[in-house]
């Protein structure tokens, strides 16, 4: 994994390594600091896990004078917006307001509001970017992260419900949020006029081309008092609006397919069940990687076996039920909304802002499941078995629990349509032969009744 950092914020920069997050803050960020250290506000969502923690290290030379040097736990599995369902965009568009509120009383504030100021530990938000928090100016009653807490949190998930726009592909495109002259376009033409799009976007739209320097002049409150009273009540104007944004979890096409699929007898389902749980009960690994997680039974098993388990799929709802799933079972599980075939890339300035997933999960995983996948891969996707051995290889350091499943089962033919010619030469035989390019097969069973069959592979040395 290469190191990853941030250049952003002028009062410190970040630099992420595979064991720990360090933290330069400059000599004009020490003020922020220093509140921040010595918040009440801060040290309660500390301890809620909400916020990450901070060490100053005092044992560490400064690399600039004035500078210091403050060190946090790293977040086991770094993800971004754009491989989030709206539900979790929701939840840390929460988190970001329950911490403006918190930190009001205490002359504090957040200079900025994004979602890239947020990483989930399992399926819960924590937000990591301590200099985000600084002092606020007593008497300044507006919050000037109001515009990008729209773009970037409500605008969003009022596209992906008025209109269907996933999340993840928004976040793709509009990395800093969509502004509302964007948006204005995708909502349906009645709905634009009336609220909440009509405060969201369609006003905002038509505001902008009234842009003057007058609307960015300071403005005071009579006193402190009355600006909290003002910012208090904007808080609690945006959580309406955000609670009214709630994204619902519905059923996806995904949500019946162990039961709609011809492939699965209720007795093939248990066999596969019981081999998955007996190879956990084994191998008992500490991360695993469920690609394809689907309803994210396989993924909910791993993490009762004590897993640490990042689960990705195509479909957002299935991916958001899971999440849901794992958050109210207190799972840790991290869901994401990643197509195995087509991994998030890498993103920002020269492609060093954001690593890809592929980069992220490279050496991190001591075992990865492929149940139910690899044939999609190879049919839908059109990628080479060989291939898909050796991306599984990368991704995991010691176990893969992968399924064959073969020309004759009923799904590969669906999926083939007619061109069943072209994998007339596919059989166990192949499958085992390509898997042994990159590991060692310890166990095996065929399913019942089927042209299915699951393996316990260990990479090799």
């Amino acid at each position: 994994m290469k190191l990853a950092g941030t250049f952003r914020d002028p009062a410190g920069s970040v630099s992420v390594s595979q064991d720990q997050v360090t933290r330069i803050v400059f000599s004009e960020g020490l003020p922020n600091l220093n509140a921040y250290l010595n918040s009440p506000a801060v040290r309660r969502h500390v301890e809620s896990g909400e916020l990450v923690e901070t060490r100053v290290d005092d044992a560490a030379p400064a690399l600039l004078s004035g500078s210091v040097i403050v060190e946090h736990p790293r977040i086991p599995f770094a993800s971004y917006p754009c491989e989030w369902p709206a539900v979790m965009l929701h939840a840390a568009a929460r988190l970001t307001l329950e911490l403006c509120s918190s930190l009001l009383g205490e002359c504090l504030g957040l200079k900025d509001a994004t979602p890239s100021n947020i990483l989930f530990r399992g399926p819960r938000p924590v937000f990591i970017d301590i200099l985000s928090i600084e002092k606020r100016e007593p008497l300044d009653p507006i919050w000037l992260a109001d515009a990008q807490f729209a773009r970037t949190f409500l605008i969003p998930l009022l596209l992906n419900r008025r209109a269907a726009c996933p999340i993840h592909e928004l976040f793709l495109f509009y990395r800093d949020g969509i502004a509302a002259a964007d948006a204005v376009r995708r909502l349906p033409a009645p709905r634009r006029w009336f609220p909440p799009d009509l405060g969201l976007v369609t006003l905002p739209a038509r505001a902008a081309s009234l842009e003057n320097e007058g609307l960015y002049r300071g403005r005071q409150a009579r006193d402190a008092g009355e600006a909290r009273f003002i910012l208090e009540h904007r808080f609690r104007t945006l959580r309406k609006k955000l609670d009214s944004l709630q994204p619902s979890v519905t059923a996806s096409a995904w949500s019946g397919y162990q039961t709609d699929c011809p492939s699965y007898t209720a007795e093939q389902h248990t066999a596969k069940r019981e081999f998955v749980q007996r190879m956990l009960g084994e191998i008992k690994p500490s991360r695993v990687l469920d690609v394809g997680s689907n309803t994210g039974e396989f993924s909910l098993m791993a993490a009762a076996a004590g897993a640490s388990v990042v689960s990705i799929d195509t479909d957002p709802e299935s991916v958001a039920a899971l999440w849901r799933s794992a958050n109210n079972a207190g799972a840790d599980i991290l869901p994401l909304v990643v197509d195995f075939a087509r991994p998030t890339p890498a993103a920002g300035w020269r492609c060093q802002e954001q690593d890809s997933f592929l980069e992220r999960a490279e050496g991190f995983f001591d075992c990865a499941f492929f149940l139910a996948v690899t044939h999609h891969l190879m049919v839908t996707d059109q990628i080479p078995l060989d291939q898909i051995f050796e991306v599984a290889a990368s991704v995991t350091s010691r176990w893969l629990l992968i399924e064959y499943v073969g020309p004759a089962d009923p799904m590969f033919r669906r999926l083939t349509r007619g061109r069943d010619s072209l994998y007339a030469g596919f059989s166990r035989q192949v499958f085992e032969t390509c898997a042994r390019s990159h590991f060692d097969v310890v166990s095996s069973l065929t399913i019942p009744s089927s042209d299915r069959a699951l393996y316990l592979l260990t990479r090799k040395s």
